[in-house]
């Protein structure tokens, strides 16, 4: 069944009419795509392989296989790595016929309109998956992958990607990037600093990736001022990489300046491997005003993203590790938790910080109140399970009126799925034409400034937010 010309547009004749004239304006604007997690590796060489269409779509995409498992489909079925290595299944048409099985689970789901998309409009795929039609689709779709126009860089071209940025370890070498940069090749992969594994000090492995970070810097760690030495410095290695940006996840947005013994012992007991969940609260809120300091410094944007639980399912993280799609969303406070930071840095003219949140109540009561007064902060927009129709609306409505527009950043699609990025840039770009048009029906803006903000939405907001 082909995509249906005017998805996501309102059945008012009116309104659809200017959604689909604002729509045909910015559709093919180039793709900025500052904050994702495709695997860089995929661009070091013209030839190189996209795998299977298992491998591609299925076994990297915590969106999909969150939505089996919750029917009672094992990770193991649908060929997911295990942390011991023990076998999982090996056969890629088994698993894209247990997918195509169990395709309608995802009616109704921003991953069923992105999947539509991907599999009609990148590979030509014109009947409806299901498990009659699987294995047809599976050859369509395994051969077109063999040739030379499905290489990634010859997609990235093809889907009129500007800039990638990929989300990488403080302690990554950035061999991939070194790799795309020698090769030649102009397309825009750009890293991002992530120091999650390091800075958090209740991160799982957190006292191996200590001794990383001081094989990569140079810098022995023995106390926090060699630490903090050894992030400046990959932070400079990453800005000379390209990055624009770093990223940084919490559960809270909680923040506070530790005085510097104190901050010296919890440290020396994490070291030690004493520290305690309270430690890792102050160390954590402590190291985000620190970045703040350092972003302020170097230009680096600052990305937070909260209120996830992540990894609430033991058994599954036990088995399988981080990020399998066990993320559960908490409720969260920024107000109180953000003033730390913001009274030292809420005014700086060299920082930018934006906000993610998966707690949707605090959008109106305090992100916008929040990114419509402290001139560093902007709001990023709907993250993990807000990134869909619905969640767009709710964003647009609750945000806009109170922090502005031009205090949002546009989209960024955060995937791992490299050739979900068109059709998740297109449901943006169609939620936001749609809330557009039906302002200038309500009489809210003129036509001449509903066409200059669907072209922010789309491409202008995210290049001047992250500086690329």
């Amino acid at each position: 069944m082909p995509l249906h010309p005017d998805r996501c547009f309102d059945p008012d004749p009116a309104q659809r009419q200017i959604a689909r004239q604002l729509y045909q304006a910015v559709a093919g604007l180039p793709l900025i795509c500052p904050h994702g997690h495709v695997d860089p590796s995929l661009f070091t060489t013209p030839s190189a392989s996209l795998g299977t269409p298992a491998s591609l779509i299925v076994i990297p995409d915590h969106y999909i296989f969150r939505m089996l498992y919750s029917q009672g489909i094992s990770l193991e079925s649908l060929g997911i790595p295990t942390q011991d290595g023990t076998p999982t299944e090996a056969d890629p048409r088994r698993i894209w016929q247990l997918f195509g099985d169990h395709f309608y689970l995802f009616r109704g789901t921003p991953t069923g309109m992105w999947l539509t998309y991907e599999l009609e409009t990148v590979f030509g795929v014109s009947e409806k998956l299901d498990s009659r039609s699987a294995l047809r689709i599976y050859d369509q779709i395994a051969a077109q992958m063999a040739a030379p126009d499905f290489a990634p860089r010859a997609l990235f071209e093809r889907f009129n990607i500007e800039v990638l940025c990929t989300t990488d370890a403080a302690t990554d070498t950035l061999e991939s990037h070194q790799a795309i940069r020698a090769s030649g090749w102009q397309g825009r992969i750009l890293p991002t600093f992530r120091p999650d594994a390091v800075v958090n000090i209740d991160f799982p492995g957190w006292r191996a990736n200590i001794d990383r970070l001081s094989e990569v810097s140079g810098i022995t760690i023995h106390n926090y001022l060699s630490f903090v030495r050894a992030l400046e410095q990959r932070r400079v290695f990453f800005k000379a990489m390209g990055a624009s940006a770093t990223d940084h996840a919490a559960l809270t947005p909680y923040t506070g300046r530790l005085g510097h013994a104190e901050t010296e012992a919890i440290f020396n007991r994490a070291l030690h491997g004493e520290a305690s969940t309270d430690d890792a609260i102050l160390f954590t809120g402590h190291m985000l005003i620190e970045m703040a300091r350092m972003s302020s410094e170097d230009g680096l944007v600052m990305q937070l993203h909260v209120g996830s639980l992540r990894n609430h399912n033991p058994q599954l993280g036990t088995r399988f590790g981080r990020d399998m799609g066990a993320d559960i969303p908490i409720q969260t406070e920024f107000t109180r938790n953000l003033k730390p930071l913001l009274d030292e840095f809420g005014a700086n003219p060299h920082l930018t910080l934006i906000l993610f949140t998966l707690d949707e109540t605090t959008y109106a009561r305090e992100l916008a109140p929040l990114a419509g007064h402290y001139p560093i902060l902007r709001l990023g927009p709907p993250w993990w399970f807000h990134d869909s129709f619905n969640g767009m609306n709710r964003y647009f409505d609750q945000v806009m009126e109170t922090a502005g527009l031009y205090n949002t950043v546009g989209f960024n699609d955060d995937t791992r799925a490299f050739p979900s990025i068109p059709a998740r840039h297109d449901l943006w770009r169609r939620a936001a034409c749609n809330w557009l048009a039906r302002g200038v029906v309500m009489g809210l803006w003129e036509d001449s400034d509903a066409a200059e903000m669907a072209t922010d939405c789309a491409y202008n907001l995210a290049k001047r937010a992250y500086r690329l």
